[in-house]
């Protein structure tokens, strides 16, 4: 709003002097630029996902400290050793034995693991499937000598 006092034009209160009311050419741009500036950061949030996501602390399962575990559990020797195997797909591999005799360990997406013979629930190690494996057995089951075939991995 322009406003004439004594034959001189003054500008809207608050205004700077000698800018009038009218918005001036090319202020969208600035609303542009503002836009453009957040998806950039965005995009560059998006690319260092990666980065922080592999500066975190492993987890318990994921300790690189941890190549193998051997015990009596129950009155079963459990024995694991952590292979290179698998490194290239993400994650390391395990051979597990309880009694002699192969279980084969499988790793979920979200980082838990599972057994041959109890496949319905994760762990969060290696032992602690092993150990939930050696659960189900029944006094006398063992595992079966080969990872194929039904009645869930043992027999009598």
């Amino acid at each position: 709003m322009v406003v004439s006092v004594g034959g001189v034009a003054v500008g809207a209160v608050g205004a700077e002097p000698g800018v009038d009311s009218q918005a001036r050419p090319g202020s969208a741009r600035g609303g542009r630029r503002d836009v453009l500036r957040g998806l950039l950061a965005g995009v560059g949030a998006l690319a260092f996902a990666p980065l922080v996501a592999a500066s975190r602390p492993p987890r318990k399962g994921d300790d690189p400290g941890a190549l193998g575990f051997e015990e009596t559990y129950r009155g079963r020797r459990v024995h694991g050793v952590r292979t290179s195997a698998g490194r290239a797909s993400g994650g390391a591999r395990w051979y597990v034995t309880v009694d002699g005799r192969p279980l084969h360990l499988m790793r979920r997406a979200d980082g838990t693991w599972l057994s041959m013979v109890d496949h319905y629930r994760s762990y969060d190690t290696p032992l602690d499937a092993t150990r939930a494996a050696v659960d189900e057995l029944r006094p006398g089951q063992q595992l079966r000598e080969t990872h194929m075939g039904g009645h869930h991995g043992v027999h009598p």
